[in-house]
């Protein structure tokens, strides 16, 4: 029996000594939140120990919730960060929306705080922009073409715009909602599109508000995760003639095409002028073929008695007196013989 005592006592001796420290270790923690009107059990803190989520970010982040008036409870706080949440920024998102008077319940800027999960934004972010709204320049300083955008009106004039775009964060469209590259790149459509249909550039600068107007009236921010307030703009310069600069260059064409013809009919002319040099060449050819047959037909004229002596010396007179009558005829027209 005294064995059983001794071991008994010592057993309960064990279990306050381990009470005692679990009471020591959380005593700090269970009192702040006793004491700022959101207590936290001990169990629930030595539960949040065991499941490796840090009891003292949750009870601050309980505590001031409380302080604001937000009803949340641990188990909501514990889930979020569980998933990979940043209960912080919820929760204080959730106060900067209650003091704005904007409606944004619990689960929502969850929501929110898991999208932006993996970028450079946050649901405090969006909250705050939400309540003062941020101007983003269209086009982006970095896109290059010196922060400008070029459209070209009918008259072949272009002009070159710069915008600013005041906008707020929709929260009710923020999951799932298209990012600010997507309201700049619709921002400037809509500009080369009401600079496109204008019929002169003068137009547009007695009017530089119709492209806020027209783009306004697009609905460019139909399904983004922002709402536009208002786009201005911010500063527009009169570009190069865009339009005498692609007929130069369309006439430069037509040249070309021109004397690529034209070399075309030339290089057939002297195809063909060769080809008639060519036939002249041959014709003679045949001539002087036939002449070489001249003294062959004289021999044979010999042979066959057709032809005697006083025949072939009358022919050689003939021949002479029409070589001298040719170079009298030559001399006298100042034309040389060959």
């Amino acid at each position: 029996m005294p064995a059983i005592e001794t071991f008994l006592i010592g057993a309960a001796i064990i279990v306050a000594l381990v009470l005692f420290l679990i009471v020591a270790k959380f005593f700090n923690l269970w009192l702040r939140a006793r004491i700022s009107n959101a207590p936290v059990s001990i169990v629930n803190l030595l539960a949040m120990y065991l499941r490796g989520v840090p009891n003292a970010l949750i009870v601050d982040t309980r505590v001031t919730a409380a302080k604001a008036g937000i009803p949340i409870n641990t188990d909501q706080l514990e889930a979020h960060y569980l998933a990979g949440g940043d209960v912080s920024h919820v929760v204080l998102s959730l106060i900067g929306a209650d003091k704005a008077g904007i409606p944004l319940d619990f689960n929502r800027a969850c929501a929110i705080d898991l999208a932006c999960k993996g970028t450079t934004k946050t649901v405090l972010e969006a909250v705050r922009t939400s309540i003062n709204p941020k101007v983003i320049d269209c086009p982006h300083p970095d896109m290059g073409r010196g922060g400008k955008i070029d459209a070209v009106a009918k008259d072949g004039i272009s002009l070159r715009v710069r915008a600013r775009v005041t906008v707020r964060t929709n929260l009710d469209r923020f999951v799932g909602g298209a990012t600010e590259e997507t309201v700049v790149a619709r921002v400037g459509e809509g500009i080369v599109t009401c600079i496109g249909s204008s019929a002169s550039y003068k137009d547009v600068l007695e009017n530089p508000d119709s492209i806020s107007k027209l783009v306004l009236h697009k609905g460019v921010d139909a399904g983004t995760a922002f709402e536009i307030l208002s786009i201005d703009i911010a500063d527009i310069d009169v570009g190069e003639n865009v339009g005498a600069k692609l007929q130069a260059e369309q006439a430069e064409t037509d040249k070309k095409i021109a004397q690529a013809n034209a070399e075309v009919r030339r290089a057939a002319a002297v195809a063909v002028e060769q080809e008639m040099a060519a036939r002249t060449q041959e014709m003679r050819a045949r001539v002087v073929e036939a002449e070489a047959q001249i003294p062959l037909a004289m021999a044979e004229a010999f042979r066959s008695g057709n032809m005697g002596i006083m025949d072939y010396a009358r022919y050689r007179n003939v021949v002479a007196d029409t070589d001298m009558r040719a170079k009298i005829a030559g001399q006298a027209t100042g034309t040389p013989q060959a």
